[in-house]
């Protein structure tokens, strides 16, 4: 009987060209891009089959771990948690989740996807990871080639070798870095795949082959986990120290453009990395005219144009392949043939300083989120949710009284020594100095209006005296 399979996801990248939905304190991965879940949730989805899979490792960084830990736990599933102290591309987080695996199991196989990616045609996916297990038992360090629909200069490609036995699997003659649209076109002719970027294999394989080829990765990676703790609220925590000594470059250049080793199955299931604009565009359904859309839209007289709403009612007229992205605090107008360029945008609008590159208007947090609705001189309001069960820090603040107004559910509010319940349109008062908590006891979310007044507003006036989700 064939072993089960350990599914890693990888949910740490900021997707830039994504703006102005996917930002640094909230990235693509994490948000409904296509369809009703997150990608990420999508991705915990695909590899949820019991008979197939075991329980999965999640690799993300410290600020989406709240995230990653929340929207699981939304779908009944609970992953082990791992955290990279820092970014050190997919070479060293793939590894430190086969460490974490081989902990687990020597003899582990492993499956790292991305959780940013969307697979379509489910059975033809888990078909491809049953023929890609058979390979990776035998040695193989396997990736998932893709079938192109078309000529794409945005993805690489792999050029397939001989048949290798499992049915659609060939051993790789040649990895092949993004090409141009001539190129692109020719490889599709000469039935070139396109490279998925997620992997099958061995653990034990995949360190050996480092051992091989970039023994330094390893040696830091097999430090980190070696070192790693595992925190009061479930988290791995690598170590940081060793961590960083983890060469900054991907499992591609690291490993699978030098092991020959390396091995390709055909996936006949629909694959997109959600890696713009476009690729969006792609995999969206069309209205008669080609228009995908999305959230509160009116599109008139418009063809195959992309319209991205949130919150606000967005409408188009008379045009033509046009990006049209509304969010509360920016938007984002382009040719549709211009989708790769919003990179450019981003490093623009960095370098002028702007935080609607990093941060939405809406903020997350452990317990919930807050909505800037308003702010000037001396006051701010804000809309806060709190999920059942959450928790805010006892705190206080040196600048700043707040005045709470419950407009859903029930709040439990510590104001000094007293503790208090406050109702739908009850409302409590919390003065400059004084300490406060509030939590929501209820089955429901608690929303409330708070306006803040004083002499400064920032979020570092906050003096933290307790805090369940251990944050500084």
């Amino acid at each position: 009987m064939s072993p089960r399979i350990i599914p890693v996801v990888l949910a740490g990248g900021s997707g830039t060209r994504l703006w102005p939905v996917s930002r640094e304190a909230m990235p693509k991965q994490f948000l409904p891009l296509v369809g009703e879940r997150s990608t990420y949730q999508q991705a915990l989805a695909r590899v949820s089959d019991p008979e197939l899979f075991l329980p999965p490792i999640v690799v993300t960084g410290e600020s989406f771990r709240f995230f990653a830990q929340r929207q699981a736990e939304e779908l009944g599933v609970a992953p082990v948690v791992v955290l990279e102290p820092m970014r050190r591309d997919s070479g060293a987080a793939v590894a430190a989740a086969a460490a974490v695996a081989r902990r687990r199991d020597p003899a582990a196989v492993v499956l790292t996807i991305a959780a940013d990616h969307v697979m379509f045609d489910l059975e033809l996916f888990h078909a491809a990871c049953r023929a890609g297990r058979e390979a990776a038992l035998a040695g193989r360090i396997v990736t998932f080639g893709i079938k192109p629909s078309e000529p794409k200069t945005g993805y690489g490609y792999i050029r397939r070798g001989a048949p290798l036995g499992p049915p659609g699997v060939f051993a790789v003659d040649a990895f092949v870095e993004k090409p141009d649209a001539a190129t692109a076109a020719r490889y599709v002719a000469e039935g070139y795949l396109w490279n998925s970027g997620n992997f099958l294999f061995e653990a034990r394989v995949l360190a050996s082959e480092l051992e091989r080829f970039d023994p330094a990765m390893l040696e830091a990676v097999e430090a980190a986990v070696a070192g790693s703790t595992v925190d009061e609220l479930g988290f791995v925590r690598l170590s940081a120290e060793s961590f960083a000594r983890a060469p900054q470059r991907s499992i591609d250049y690291a490993v699978m453009e030098k092991t020959d080793r390396a091995a390709v199955v055909e996936g006949a299931f629909r694959w997109s990395d959600i890696g713009s604009w476009d690729a969006v565009f792609d995999v969206m359904p069309r209205d008669a005219d080609g228009n995908a859309v999305q959230g509160p839209v009116l599109a008139h007289e418009a063809t195959n144009c992309l319209v991205h709403a949130e919150g606000r009612l967005t409408a188009v007229l008379g045009v033509s392949d046009l990006l049209v992205v509304s969010t509360p605090d920016a938007v984002l107008v382009a040719p549709r043939a211009r989708a790769q360029d919003v990179r450019d945008l981003v490093k623009r609008l960095e370098a002028a300083g702007r935080a609607e590159v990093t941060t939405h208007r809406r903020t997350h947090r452990p317990w919930g989120y807050y909505d800037s609705v308003d702010i000037g001189d001396r006051f701010q309001v804000k809309r806060i949710a709190v999920y059942s069960g959450g928790r805010l820090s006892l705190q206080r603040h040196l600048h700043r009284s707040e005045h709470w107004v419950v407009v859903r559910g029930t709040a439990e509010v510590t104001l000094g020594e007293e503790t208090r319940t406050v109702h739908e349109n009850e409302s409590v008062y919390i003065p400059i100095g004084r300490t406060h908590r509030l939590e929501n006891p209820g089955k429901i979310p608690l929303e409330l209006i708070e306006v803040q007044t004083g002499s400064y507003l920032g979020e570092d006036d906050i003096i933290r005296l307790d805090d369940v989700y251990r944050r500084s």
